[in-house]
């Protein structure tokens, strides 16, 4: 959700690539949230951080507290920011409009924290 959101927030100021530590595949509860708000990352995959360890960033941003403690180190001398947001339950750990609920709070956090980020940059 964080690149499609950064991707429509910033347009083209930035170059913007997303990947996890665990990647499986991008969640249709995200693809349904995303498009509520006119963005459509149902083309978007699961990547993993190992396929960009050699490239240079100026910024990593991380969503969750795993994500941060698990991260690799980039050798660039990329920015680090950091924000602990929730994440979603599991498929099937809780019913379709809890799921939905929490993915649509999380995706606002997000939507919130990184027009922050791009109004500073």
């Amino acid at each position: 959700m964080a690149e499609g959101l950064l991707r429509s927030i910033a347009g083209d100021r930035f170059d913007v690539e997303s990947a996890g530590v665990a990647p499986s595949n991008v969640r249709q509860e995200a693809i349904e949230v995303m498009r509520e708000i006119g963005i459509d990352i149902s083309a978007n995959r699961s990547k993993s951080v190992e396929e960009f360890v050699h490239q240079d960033f100026d910024y990593v941003i991380t969503v969750c507290d795993h994500a941060r403690e698990t991260c690799p180190v980039f050798p660039s001398l990329a920015i680090r920011i950091h924000r602990d947001l929730e994440d979603p339950p599991a498929p099937g750990a809780a019913d379709h409009e809890a799921t939905l609920k929490i993915f649509r709070r999380v995706r606002d956090e997000i939507q919130d924290f990184l027009l922050k980020f791009a109004e500073e940059k």
